[in-house]
């Protein structure tokens, strides 16, 4: 069985910084790609930043410049480091990784039951 735990979500003023973690354990033989997601409210699932096994990023416009994410692949944990926070990043932050529970197995897609993160003007 794979989970994937997050943390570090809370309340922030315009203008702070938060660092999110989410640690993959469990059944795990390989980790693709690692990314986070954010829900706002009344909106649609929207990819925040990605990034691959071998360290290469991606991020949404909104975020490039301010968010940073990174992996530790010997924790199977990823990080996203979000500076010069804005009202509108106020979401439900998802970690997603895609994976291979076993050698045998093909990847498959999994969430974290996602974390709050609210930004107050």
């Amino acid at each position: 069985q794979v989970q994937l735990v997050e943390s570090g979500g809370g309340l922030v003023q315009a203008g702070g910084s938060l660092r999110l973690s989410c640690a993959a354990s469990g059944s795990i033989f390989s980790i693709n790609a690692m990314g986070w997601y954010r829900q706002a409210p009344g909106k649609q699932r929207e990819l925040v930043a990605a990034i691959t096994s071998g360290g290469s990023t991606n991020y949404a416009d909104s975020v490039k410049g301010r968010f940073t994410i990174s992996r530790d692949n010997a924790k199977n944990t990823v990080y996203l480091q979000m500076n010069s926070l804005k009202p509108e990043d106020t979401a439900v932050y998802y970690c997603n990784a895609n994976l291979r529970p076993l050698s045998h197995l093909p990847a498959y897609v999994y969430w974290g039951q996602g974390t709050q993160v609210t930004v107050s003007s």
